[in-house]
């Protein structure tokens, strides 16, 4: 999914479609001759490939290397054995780039080939039929490609493409395929709506109207949290909400107010899933580099505990030096999350300090599921025990200052119960996580580090890290004893992190020694913090906090 933006879709007036190129200004430029509809003109296109590329026959899908298309096309390519790329080719949406540079220049050249794409494909995919991949009439690749074949229809008028639209409709209405409580499910309600706006096929269009509102109420708690467990996501959902909306309007039908209620209280999710640095946290399937390019608003609070599972909080916003920290709680894991509950992140002094181990790709691989493991996570584990997948945890206690917060979470992930309390102190930074189970079990944990950090040195119970004079400092106590024996790993089983998709990069992850309780705490900025602990409370540089942390 290519970053969102917020352009013309969000602010081009739907109201009244337009018809068909029609014969404007006689004596203004070629393309003031070509209509400019709302369905080709909105911001469904992917950034590569251009309709320049296209024509030359090479596309570009999903960031890998561009691919020749040639003249007669090869509906069955899968040159990178890759899903994403397989679906986006399968939507269509490349050749769209046609239509629209079509109605921007009124270049005939440029509808001729997307019409001789379309129907190209049209006749080499019938759903069902022998050499037709199962692939190309999935709930996606249909909802997606219905935007360029709308977009076509403008323009051509012939019955075989009004044909596959229906057969795309009839797809769209079953019930048995609609992906409810989903982001899927809200693009195959845009995409029904279109095409029964387009024709005039009421059913079509009042079974998405009132299939999308159970639908948002799913995906999108009250709170405005995104209950598919990545937050990027958050973005891709709200900007299809607002193309829902438009569509709506166009439609002259009235917008149901729990989607427009649920679509601003999602920019508060956003934003507090929002870094500092203006990246998004990147959560369940979220890469590194996702930037919501949207203005979503400061919030009030500095500190947002949501019941889908999350606690985010920072120092003050506006501040890219500001302290920012998440948490994982809640539901089972489902949709595109990972397997992190318990887990942390940390951002600190204007860099990333924890991190998770990341996005790489929708592939049936081996790493991928490794990254939705809990190893590829900052999270404890406890000695022994099994791990059961899809497990819920419960946030039990809170505790909110302006310059401390602190929380406990627990879970029965492993059949024993673990417990992890996390204190986050600001101004003066750092982060202190207690790990505990129940019946006297041990608990081990691990702890990613950004890429750019390397191991200085370690011994005695702290492991220091660096990138040049910025250094980084973890500590790990039991009972006020310090506790060494931590192995760091770069590579091999553990080291690795994807900060971007397809990317996988070796980083340090510490592995602490067993224990009845592990106190860590994270220092940024130094290599050798004073540290003392007595009597109940730990002092760290100055701070004083409770060995128990709450």
């Amino acid at each position: 999914m290519r970053r969102f933006a917020l352009p013309l879709a969000l602010t081009l007036t739907l109201g009244g479609l337009a018809g068909p190129a029609q014969a404007r200004d006689q004596g203004g430029a070629q393309a003031d001759r070509v209509a400019r509809t709302a369905e080709c003109q909105g911001d469904w296109l992917p950034g590569t490939p251009t309709a320049t590329d296209v024509m030359k026959g090479e596309i570009s899908l999903v960031g890998l290397p561009a691919y020749k298309l040639g003249k007669k096309i090869n509906w069955s390519a899968s040159p990178y054995k890759n899903r994403s790329w397989e679906y986006v080719f399968q939507s269509l949406r490349w050749m769209g780039t046609l239509v629209v540079e079509y109605e921007n220049t009124g270049e005939q050249r440029y509808l001729d080939r997307a019409t001789e794409i379309t129907k190209d494909w049209v006749t080499k995919n019938k759903r069902g039929a022998r050499g037709t991949k199962p692939y190309v009439w999935k709930d996606h690749p249909v909802s997606l490609r219905t935007q360029p074949l709308l977009c076509l229809s403008r323009h051509v008028d012939a019955g075989w493409l009004k044909d596959s639209l229906a057969d795309h409709a009839k797809l769209l209405s079953d019930p048995r395929l609609y992906k409810k409580g989903h982001n899927h499910g809200i693009d195959q309600d845009i995409a029904l709506l279109g095409i029964g706006c387009r024709y005039g096929r009421t059913d079509w269009a009042n079974l998405a109207s009132r299939r999308l509102t159970g639908t948002v109420k799913l995906d999108v708690d009250s709170q405005g949290a995104l209950m598919e467990q990545a937050p990027r996501y958050a973005v891709y959902v709200y900007g299809r909400l607002q193309v829902a909306t438009a569509g709506m309007k166009a439609c002259k039908r009235k917008v149901p107010g729990e989607i427009t209620k649920r679509a601003e209280a999602l920019k508060d999710f956003i934003a507090h899933s929002t870094m500092p640095n203006g990246y998004m946290v990147p959560i369940g399937d979220g890469s590194a580099d996702t930037e919501p390019k949207m203005d979503a608003g400061t919030p009030k609070q500095e500190v947002r505990t949501y019941r889908a599972g999350y606690v985010f909080g920072r120092t003050a916003w506006g501040e890219p030096d500001s302290a920012y920290y998440s948490i994982r709680f809640g539901p089972g894991m489902k949709y595109h999350g990972h397997e992190d509950h318990l887990g942390v992140t940390y951002y600190a002094e204007g860099r990333d300090i924890l991190v998770d181990g990341g996005f790489h790709s929708y592939e049936k691989s081996a790493y991928r599921y490794w990254t939705l493991s809990p190893e590829a996570h900052n999270v404890p584990t406890v000695v022994g025990g099994k791990f059961r997948p899809r497990t819920p945890s419960k946030l039990v206690k809170t505790s909110y200052g302006k310059d401390r917060q602190a929380f406990r979470l627990t879970d029965k992930a492993y059949g024993a119960s673990r417990t992890r309390s996390v204190l986050v102190n600001h101004g003066d930074d750092l982060m202190a996580v207690l790990d505990t189970a129940s019946g006297g079990k041990k608990v081990r944990n691990v702890w990613r580090f950004d890429p750019s950090l390397k191991l200085v040195s370690k011994g005695g119970g702290k492991v220091v890290l660096g990138d040049g004079n910025f250094k980084v400092t973890l500590l790990q106590l039991s009972s006020c004893d310090r506790v060494g024996g931590q192995k760091v790993e770069r590579g091999g089983k553990l080291g690795w992190a994807s900060p971007t998709y397809l990317s996988k990069k070796r980083t340090n992850v510490v592995v602490s020694p067993s224990a009845r309780s592990l106190l860590t705490v994270i220092v940024p900025g130094t290599d050798s913090p004073k540290v003392s602990c007595s009597g109940g409370k730990v002092t760290v540089e100055g701070v004083s906090f409770p060995s128990g942390l709450l």
